[in-house]
């Protein structure tokens, strides 16, 4: 009986685990929309979704000099 009650609370655990990581990727996800709405479409792909594909390491933001 008592392994019944057990695997009960480990399965309720990692179900409400799933459903909070799903909730926060969800907020995080609006919160992204809102930033790249506030900026508008002008704003650069690399600017708005900085953690996104692959960055480049010559990436400069402001003025470039050359060399």
């Amino acid at each position: 009986m008592r392994m019944k009650q057990t695997l009960r609370i480990a399965v309720a655990l990692t179900i409400l685990t799933g459903v909070s990581l799903l909730v926060v990727r969800e907020i995080n996800r609006r919160r992204q929309s809102r930033k790249v709405s506030d900026n508008g479409y002008e704003t650069a792909h690399d600017v708005l979704f900085p953690g996104k594909k692959r960055k480049d390491r010559k990436l400069q933001y402001g003025p470039v000099l050359p060399h």
